[in-house]
């Protein structure tokens, strides 16, 4: 590893740093000219609304009553207060600790829909007590509830209906002879997100809302902001969700978009019962509640899986954040394909990232047989760059110029072994947004993590460090050690090894992402030193077909071609941008003063 790569190798570092830092928490882009997005320091979770005439709770329908549906993967509690769903109960996962995992309860959410009728009174749901019809069997097995409650000189009636299996419920919404004023109805939710995975930081920085526009446009609150965020969006809407790490509570148009919709996230790291508030509110056109059939939804309460969520709408699937850009391409159509096709044969997903990290390094071989090869041959020209460090000890400008001369004359280009390390690029920051986002690995256990979707714990300190946090992850540490080994291992076998600063940033940036790495997942962690021992296996099957007096004589044999050949390219703009420094240089000597 000459300088030149080195110098890559920091960049390389130094920009997975930045990504990790101020990119790899962030949402997809926000929506176009038609959204705006507004950040307040306002402490309010809900959206502000006018003073209005609330309906009192009506008693004729009976007590306030809860009703039960439920099917193997739904346990749905709703309320004749408001006619909506209390709770949501999701019957085939646990919390980290444990517990049911309750997507949301009576004491952590709450639905309520508005609407205003001709003679000016606002009327919402949660002040009404809805009858409710005893739940009926559907045609496919399912189970069917209806409520209702006369408001405005009709009937509102709410109808859920839960499938046999699955995680969808379908929800219609019809207004029948209400005399309802022409403005659409506003349906809100307001989320408060109780902690339900090992890393609290993690468990709020993945807790966002989402959504996705009629136009084909998503969008997304800030996920990492812990001051309160707003979006407030004037065009149609398709969907909204709040995404809780791993799971989510989506409410989906069916008939008709929402004509509009406020999102609002907020964070007290003082309470430790709720990890973020998160409030939406969507406004219902009125002409299809109104209509023959109903305004026709859907609810989603279910897991972050990226295969179950592509079924449910369009780009419903991007609830699961893959990255952004190129990242999200390579992991929507490299990675999950591969793991996906993996775990249909192989029930330890310790082992399915093992064979991942093997076939990931089969592709890009020939792209690390490259990078090798560039080194050996700057192990080959270590005696000529030798000397002319020799010869001009102290004329960093000559140097370079000489140093490029001496590359162009033995056909050798000194990116040649950044480039195939930089075209893996996309991968390994794909991997940075794969794994604390896969599902598939929450509650995992292989080895002595007992899951892999968050970092092992198995030593616990009883202090907390800055960036470090409370514990060691096992798993970091070997990646770390390994790394150490991997830095001092090519340093070694190149003669023309970095010396001074550099050489000691080699060994600087391994012990940094052991602070970085620390509290992601333990499937990251697990895949980085398996990749690097196949590396290091790489590079010693590699040697045995790299000889230092086969690339001698190759050099030399170009030599010889390109004695009269003029530099072109990369290295004739260097080499032409260095003439000119050290002309500007050398005028700078000659008059004190002026650059």
């Amino acid at each position: 590893m000459d300088r030149n790569q080195a110098t890559g190798l920091f960049l390389i570092s130094a920009l997975l740093l930045v990504y990790l830092f101020f990119f790899s928490p962030k949402a997809e882009d926000k929506a176009k000219t038609q959204v705006t997005t507004t950040t307040t320091a306002a402490p309010s979770t809900t959206p502000a609304v006018a003073p209005v005439l609330v309906a009192p709770l009506d008693s004729a329908a009976g007590p306030v009553r809860s009703i039960e549906l439920k099917n193997p993967e739904l346990t749905l509690t709703f309320s004749t207060q408001g006619g909506r769903v209390a709770a949501v109960r999701l019957n085939n996962y646990k919390t980290f600790f444990g517990k049911p995992l309750d997507l949301f309860d009576a004491q952590s959410a709450r639905y309520n829909t508005r609407l205003r009728t001709l003679d000016g009174h606002a009327v919402e749901f949660a002040g009404l007590n809805f009858a409710a019809s005893a739940p009926q069997p559907t045609a496919d097995g399912g189970q069917q509830l209806a409520f209702t409650a006369p408001v405005g000189g009709g009937t509102v009636t709410q109808t859920y209906t839960l499938p046999k299996s699955g995680y969808e419920v379908k929800y219609n919404l019809k207004l029948s002879g209400v005399a309802v004023a022409q403005e659409p109805l506003t349906f809100s939710f307001v989320d408060n997100v109780r902690q339900t995975e090992q890393d609290l930081k993690q468990n709020r920085n993945h807790s966002t809302i989402n959504h996705y526009l009629a136009s084909n446009d998503p969008g997304s609150l800030a996920e990492a902001s812990e001051k309160p965020e707003e979006m407030k969006i004037a065009t149609p809407i398709k969907w909204a969700a709040d995404k809780h790490d791993f799971f989510v509570a989506g409410f989906i148009a069916d008939s008709q978009p929402f004509t509009s919709g406020q999102f609002n996230s907020t964070v007290n790291l003082a309470d430790s019962t709720f990890i973020k508030t998160l409030s939406t509110t969507l406004t219902l056109p009125v002409a299809d509640v109104t209509s023959a059939a109903g305004g026709q939804y859907r609810f989603f309460f279910g897991p972050n899986q990226f295969n179950l969520l592509k079924a449910v709408a369009p780009n419903f699937d991007r609830n699961v954040y893959l990255g952004w850009g190129i990242f999200r391409y390579v992991n929507r159509y490299v990675v999950i394909p591969v793991f996906n096709f993996l775990q249909q044969y192989i029930s330890s997903y310790g082992i399915i990232i093992l064979l991942l990290v093997i076939i990931i390094k089969l592709v890009t071989w020939p792209l690390t047989y490259k990078t090798y090869e560039s080194q050996a041959r700057m192990k080959v020209l270590k005696p000529e760059l030798d000397e002319i460090k020799a010869k001009h000890p102290d004329d960093q400008v000559k140097t370079q110029q000489e140093t490029m001369k001496l590359y162009n004359q033995f056909g050798v280009s000194p990116l040649s072994g950044c480039v195939p390390t930089l075209l893996t690029l996309p991968i390994l920051f794909a991997m940075f947004q794969f794994f604390p986002n896969a599902i598939e690995l929450r509650q995992q256990p292989f080895l002595w993590a007992h899951d892999l979707s968050t970092y092992d714990n198995l030593i616990k300190l009883p202090f907390t460090l800055p960036y470090l946090g409370n514990h060691i992850s096992i798993f970091t540490v070997l990646m770390t050690i390994s790394t150490l080994f991997m830095t001092y291992q090519s340093n070694q076998m190149n003669t023309a090894a970095m010396q001074g600063p550099m050489k000691f940033y080699s060994y600087l940036m391994p012990l940094v992402f052991f602070f970085v790495l620390n509290s992601f997942a333990a499937g990251l962690t697990w895949y980085y030193l398996v990749s690097n021992l196949v590396t290091l296996g790489q590079q010693a099957l590699t040697r045995s077909f790299v000889n230092d007096d086969k690339i001698r004589a190759q050099l030399e044999a170009n030599k010889v071609k390109n004695k009269d050949k003029k530099p072109g390219g990369f290295q004739a703009r260097l080499a032409e941008a260095m003439k000119t420094a050290q002309e500007r240089e050398a005028q700078a000597k000659k008059t004190p003063g002026k650059a």
